[in-house]
């Protein structure tokens, strides 16, 4: 790997899209300008940003640049996990195994369902009335 070396990856979750950048650097997070414990509030969130690191062991190699928007704060950090894999792959594709056996590789296709006519919600009925 050499020192200009970029990869980037980008990773999607509902309507959430993060623009990863991997460099080499000693492991900070940088999303929107912000360093992941202020951008993120719960320690859950930060948990899954870091999990394709701590999968991979490679926690102090890479500096992230990430450039998130859409969907809310647990998509979010989806989605930069699913591009932080992304990158990971471009930057050693002996990663894959690991990542793959950790589920990270595949994008969570779930997506919100549509409101029909006639319900409150997707699925909500009215409430029922006898009488």
């Amino acid at each position: 790997m050499t020192q200009d070396s970029t990869y980037s990856g980008t990773g999607k979750r509902k309507t959430s899209v993060a623009r990863v950048q991997l460099r080499p650097g000693s492991g900070e997070v940088v999303i929107n300008g912000r360093t992941l414990d202020q951008y993120f509030g719960r320690e859950t969130s930060r948990m899954i940003v870091r999990q394709p690191f701590d999968v991979t062991v490679t926690q102090d190699q890479y500096r992230v640049d990430v450039n998130v928007g859409g969907g809310g704060v647990a998509a979010q950090a989806v989605a930069i996990r699913h591009g932080i894999t992304r990158a990971l792959l471009h930057a050693n594709p002996d990663l894959r195994g690991a990542l793959k056996k950790a589920g990270f590789i595949t994008r969570d296709a779930r997506e919100v369902e549509r409101k029909k006519y006639g319900r409150h919600k997707a699925r909500k009925r009215p409430q029922y009335s006898k009488r």
